[in-house]
């Protein structure tokens, strides 16, 4: 756990314990992989640690290294993340190293079933992996991260609840 020393500190006494911070980042174009990002957010939440919801396009490399838990959202296109959100892992080389022991997950949508939603997320964790981060998949539901075809249904929302409630759960237990 990072720490930080409250603004209302005085330089001498010893920092404050802040909240592990999650941090969702996400590409979407019809709103489908957005409302992914946002039940994944909602599922974090409940396990008390601060959250950051971004999109790809807000999101600057460098907030990568502020974060204890990353989850990546993206549609699929032709089996793999969009250009955007491979443009931030492409960037994130400069940071390589630095990444290591930072909790990671990824979520996908698309339009058809067999659409390619889990080698978009075996993309994404990839590349967390090769970062050195780490991944956890579930024996429940989707393996290795929530897919949706099309807007949400209940089970992917349920699905993306329980990723964020899972990240944050592992990122409590790896940060005490």
């Amino acid at each position: 756990m990072k720490l930080r020393i409250n603004h209302h500190q005085q330089k001498n006494q010893i920092p404050i314990n802040i909240m592990p911070k999650i941090l969702i980042i996400y590409y979407s174009a019809t709103g489908n992989t957005e409302k992914m990002a946002q039940l994944v957010a909602s599922g974090a939440k409940e396990e008390k640690v601060d959250v950051e919801l971004k999109k790809v396009e807000n999101t600057q490399v460098k907030d990568l290294l502020e974060a204890d838990g990353i989850i990546i959202g993206s549609p699929t296109y032709y089996g793999l993340p969009s250009a955007a959100v491979k443009k931030l892992l492409d960037e994130s080389v400069k940071y390589h190293g630095r990444l290591e022991g930072k909790v990671g997950g990824a979520f996908s949508s698309s339009a058809n079933i067999g659409g390619g939603n889990e080698t978009t997320i075996l993309a994404i964790l990839e590349a967390f992996l090769i970062h050195g981060m780490i991944i956890q998949g579930t024996s429940k539901g989707d393996h290795y991260g929530p897919v949706s075809i099309g807007r949400p249904d209940a089970r992917a929302e349920k699905q993306c609840k329980e990723l964020g409630r899972r990240i944050a759960q592992l990122v409590l237990r790896l940060t005490k």
